[in-house]
């Protein structure tokens, strides 16, 4: 089983991006920044939140779903906002998605909200709502079941320092982890965490018995070229059962976004 998690970079990249998934066929996507506007006829909008401004697909989820024909879709929005048409302003729904191979059955899901909660009139002050959602899937090559539980960690405009409200999201990830996983389960937990390594989040994480594999092995960043600030690390994979682990990378090239795509094979 090949499970990936990336953040998306709300399809900034979606010309490499969709040729790679369309090739790699992950049997389970966890993907974050996803755009979703059904209604939409337009394939880019713009993001802009002060002097940040970004093209964004106008519909990621769906040039996703496109791609992966054979998956079982679900977004997960955790804000309505606007993206901008030139001066025209579009309402757009923000949140992350996971996408699951159809020869995987479904067995259980969660979804929830580690920080705030659904903003439906804007995204909101920083740090905004962040949603999590959880997938549990018999995996009959194997004769197991694996429970895959997702996050995009909360953007704190100071930093990517340790405080209560990251402390508070680390536990309430952990809570829904454990609500879609079995006793027996092999345990995958993923995200854009937006914190460093030797964070209180990934302490939280570890005490509950998850390993976490991207510095653990060697990996030096989890960011392409395209990001140009400080701070190489975002994006972290953690297993319960390190024994299951096939392999494990840290995806350099192609570069589909600012974040690299972690890849776990079981």
């Amino acid at each position: 089983m090949k499970i990936m998690c990336l953040n998306s970079w709300g399809g900034k990249l979606h010309e490499a991006l969709l040729p790679y998934l369309a090739e790699t066929v992950p049997d389970i996507l966890c993907l974050q920044e996803v755009t979703h506007r059904p209604a939409s006829d337009k394939d880019w909008l713009t993001y802009r939140d002060g002097d940040h401004v970004l093209p964004q697909r106008a519909n990621l989820f769906r040039d996703v779903s496109g791609a992966l024909p054979d998956h079982v879709a679900v977004f997960c929005p955790a804000a309505q906002g606007t993206l901008w048409d030139g001066d025209r302003a579009i309402p757009s729904q923000w949140g992350l998605a996971s996408f699951v191979h159809r020869s995987l059955p479904i067995i259980g899901q969660v979804q929830g909200f580690v920080h705030k909660d659904y903003e439906p009139n804007g995204f909101g002050e920083h740090p905004r709502s962040r949603s999590a959602h959880g997938v549990r899937v018999f995996d009959h090559g194997a004769g197991r079941t694996v429970s895959v539980t997702q996050m995009h960690g909360l953007r704190d405009l100071r930093g990517k320092m340790d405080t209560p409200d990251r402390a508070a999201q680390a536990r309430r990830f952990l809570d829904l982890s454990r609500q879609v996983s079995g006793p027996n389960d092999t345990v995958v937990a993923c995200g854009d965490f937006n914190v460093e390594p030797g964070s209180e989040t990934l302490a939280i994480l570890a005490d509950a018995g998850l390993t976490e594999l991207v510095t653990a092995r060697g990996f030096e960043t989890t960011r392409t070229s395209h990001y140009a600030k400080p701070g190489r690390f975002a994006d972290y994979m953690l297993v319960n059962r390190e024994q299951d682990v096939r392999g494990f990378d840290v995806i350099r090239d192609p570069e589909v976004s600012d974040h690299c795509p972690l890849v776990l094979s079981l």
